[in-house]
């Protein structure tokens, strides 16, 4: 690789647990170092039910499945509640209501974040990396919409340029999402590239959803970027007893097929539309899985300034309450 990995630099990478082992015994405190102390007590209480639930065989696994589908429940904490708002005001918010729908959108947005970060549910550093998404992401959608790539259909106060401002907060989401689940499933990596490379590649992406407009797309030579880049790192992350592991290019191109069925939800419900669904709503193309799977690498990348990539063998770094 044309790239160093970061852990490489610090000399030879040190195995860490191996594969399948039992990553910590029940009364091994130093798992809820990853936590927000609410979700510390959580962690803990769920412990004293399921470690008295078999650990392996079929039962075993069932447990670790149930336990990664709840994980990734409260990971998503704060994009499904965004994504029920918007599907509740689909059909109950009024026409004629003084508060248009985007800006209820907006305050609720708001108060979601708020209400994270007062129950010590996201940390403070979170928060922060959440703001540059929705910066970042308005950005991108006044530029967006003003090249007519898709509609925001309804009126609303709260504006810049034809975009309303609750639309940042579907890119702070994702931000959300991906800051959560790195520090919920304690993920750790290796052959993980040198972070100047990963900064590269995620500026040039973000150019280029930009002068794709005006000249050539270079989007398949991002691709062959991202995949000469990333070819050779690992996930490894823990659900429940155990550690497991995926090629962190499968684990982009999963979140980005999830986020392309929420937009299918999102355009759908009518929070915005593509101008082919002006007169009625159709899936949203495949193609754009492929945008959001570049997406996700910039996203990614602006998470490791808060969760900067750990070797398997690092301990945790993030306090309680964080």
């Amino acid at each position: 690789m044309g790239a160093r990995s970061v852990f490489r630099r610090r000399g030879r990478l040190r195995h860490g647990r191996p594969d399948g082992v039992p990553a910590h015994h029940p009364g091994d405190r130093r798992r809820l170092k990853r936590f927000t102390s609410v979700e510390a007590r959580i962690d803990a209480a769920a412990h004293a039910v399921l470690d008295r639930l078999p650990a392996h065989g079929l039962s075993g696994a069932l447990v670790e499945f149930a336990v990664f589908g709840l994980k990734q429940a409260w990971a998503c904490l704060f994009g499904g509640a965004l994504l029920f708002l918007i599907i509740a005001t689909k059909y109950v918010w009024p026409e004629a209501a003084a508060l248009a729908r985007y800006d209820f959108l907006l305050l609720a947005a708001l108060a979601l974040q708020v209400g994270l970060l007062a129950g010590r549910l996201e940390t403070f550093a979170e928060a922060k990396v959440i703001l540059i998404f929705h910066l970042v992401g308005t950005a991108m959608e006044v530029f967006k919409t003003g090249a007519g790539s898709w509609i925001y259909p309804e009126e609303s106060f709260f504006r810049i340029a034809g975009v309303p401002l609750f639309s940042g907060f579907m890119y702070a989401a994702v931000g959300s999402y991906i800051a959560r689940i790195t520090r919920i499933f304690d993920m750790r990596y290796t052959g993980y590239p040198a972070l100047w490379a990963t900064g590269l590649l995620s500026a040039a992406i973000y150019v280029n959803f930009f002068s794709h407009h005006f000249v050539a797309d270079v989007r398949l030579a991002l691709f062959a970027a991202t995949a000469l880049l990333f070819l050779r790192t690992v996930v490894h992350y823990r659900v429940f007893r155990f550690r497991h592991r995926m090629p962190l290019l499968l684990g982009f191109l999963l979140v980005a097929l999830f986020i392309w069925l929420a937009e299918n939800i999102g355009t759908w419900s009518r929070a915005w539309i593509y101008p082919g669904q002006a007169n009625g709503w159709t899936p949203v193309s495949i193609s754009k899985l492929g945008a959001w799977y570049l997406l996700m690498i910039i996203s990614f990348v602006l998470v490791t300034v808060v969760h900067r990539p750990r070797a398997v063998d690092d301990e945790p770094d993030v306090p309680p309450g964080g």
